[in-house]
């Protein structure tokens, strides 16, 4: 089993940044692919990022690359998620997944482990 806590969420205006992390806990002696996605009210939960194992490898939704960045630190068992230039469009709570494997997945059904969320709200 592999524990997942999100943290970093928090009211922002809109151009401003904020750095959520992801902090791994219990099985994470194996190799897990990481990502982050979101929902926001009445809507599906969508695909934001994905990074492989070793970081080597990200992916990104059309709607925030450029502006999100993905990474991890292995040693902390800690993944983050830097987001700048935030929109109003960005607000919803923001899940941490994990998936057993090596090579990064960019759908829903892909992960097995879910944090909590966090929620992110972007003022206009």
């Amino acid at each position: 089993q592999v524990q997942l806590v999100e943290s970093g969420g928090g009211l922002v205006q809109a151009g401003g940044s904020l750095r959520l992390s992801c902090a791994a806990s219990g099985r994470t002696g194996s190799t897990y692919a990481m990502g982050w996605f979101r929902q926001a009210p009445g809507k599906e939960r969508e695909f934001v990022a994905a990074i492989n194992w070793s970081g080597s490898s990200t992916y990104y939704a059309d709607s925030v690359k450029g502006r999100f960045t993905i990474s991890r630190n292995n040693a902390k068992n800690t993944v983050y998620l830097q987001m700048n230039s935030l929109k109003p469009e960005d607000t919803a709570v923001y899940y941490c997944a994990a998936v057993l494997g090596i090579v990064l997945r960019t759908t829903t059904d892909d992960y097995y482990y879910w944090g909590q969320g966090t929620q992110v709200t972007v003022s206009s």
